[in-house]
Order: structure tokens, then C-alpha cells, then sequence
């Protein structure tokens, strides 16, 4: 997977199935542009979410939420017609929280099979029980994820 802008269009390698996982495929439309003509970077923001929350939703196993944004960064405007893969990869799992790491790769629509890495970001999320606090995430998850596969 190209990891800067000095490898940003080669094609995408295939990843094991252990590293990072293809969560959510999607291509921005006009309504999500901004008045420069590219896609609104909150647009990009929550579809990031709505991704990274992909893996934590298997080790939690119930109601989760949004804690924190630990790191977003914007490499690359993102056009209408784009491609956009989301890669997303569980980097730690605490008692109640776990933060994943989220690659946001475009398919421009001019370069179809040609990956350009246009976002990353860092967020965590924590386990929720049905009043809104937080509860641990099941032991037997966080043993799954220490234990390589």
C-alpha cells in the first residue's frame, strides 16, 4: 500500500489478512462539494468514522462511541467521481476502548486502478453500555486480537 506521496500512484498491493481490511468503498458527489469545488474535508471526516468503526464493532460486541480523533490529516483534496477505499487496521485494544488506524486511498476517475493516498487518521473508540457509559470491552475479543492468527 503506497504510504506517502512518492509511491502515491502505484496500483494498491493486496494486504494480508491480518494487516489492514477494506471496510467501506465510496465515490463523493456534487452535493458533498465545498465552494473550491472539492469534497468537504467534514464529509471525509465522517465517512472516516463511519469506517474505522468497522473492526472495533467485532471485539465490542454492543454500543460503541466516538471518543476521539486522535490524528487527521488531509493529504490530498478529494474531487467529485473519486473512488475512495478505506482501509482500516485495530492498533490497540484497551479495557474499554479501541483506537484504529483508517488510509484513505482515491481512485481518480481520470486513473482508474491507480491509488492516491489522501487521508489518514487516528481515532478511538470505546464500549458503551445503554446508558452511555463506558464497559469493558469481553475478554475473550481482546484475547483474539493479542493472539496471531
Amino acid at each position: 500500500m503506497p504510504t506517502d506521496s512518492s509511491t502515491a500512484h502505484a496500483p494498491l498491493p493486496s494486504l494480508p489478512s491480518d494487516h489492514r481490511e477494506l471496510v467501506l468503498k465510496v465515490i463523493p458527489m456534487p452535493a458533498d462539494c465545498n465552494a473550491n469545488g472539492d469534497i468537504f474535508g467534514g464529509w471525509v471526516m465522517a465517512q472516516v468514522d463511519l469506517a474505522g468503526a468497522v473492526l472495533p464493532a467485532r471485539f465490542v460486541r454492543g454500543r460503541m462511541a466516538t471518543v476521539a480523533v486522535n490524528q487527521f490529516i488531509f493529504k490530498q483534496p478529494v474531487r467529485v467521481g473519486d473512488i475512495l477505499s478505506f482501509y482500516s487496521q485495530v492498533t490497540r485494544i484497551g479495557r474499554t476502548s479501541i483506537t484504529v488506524m483508517v488510509e484513505v486511498f482515491a481512485e481518480r476517475i481520470s486513473s482508474q486502478g491507480q491509488y492516491l493516498k489522501v487521508t489518514e487518521a487516528n481515532l478511538t473508540y470505546v464500549a458503551i453500555d445503554l446508558e452511555g457509559r463506558p464497559r469493558p470491552i469481553p475478554e475473550e475479543a481482546r484475547a483474539a486480537w493479542r493472539t496471531p492468527a
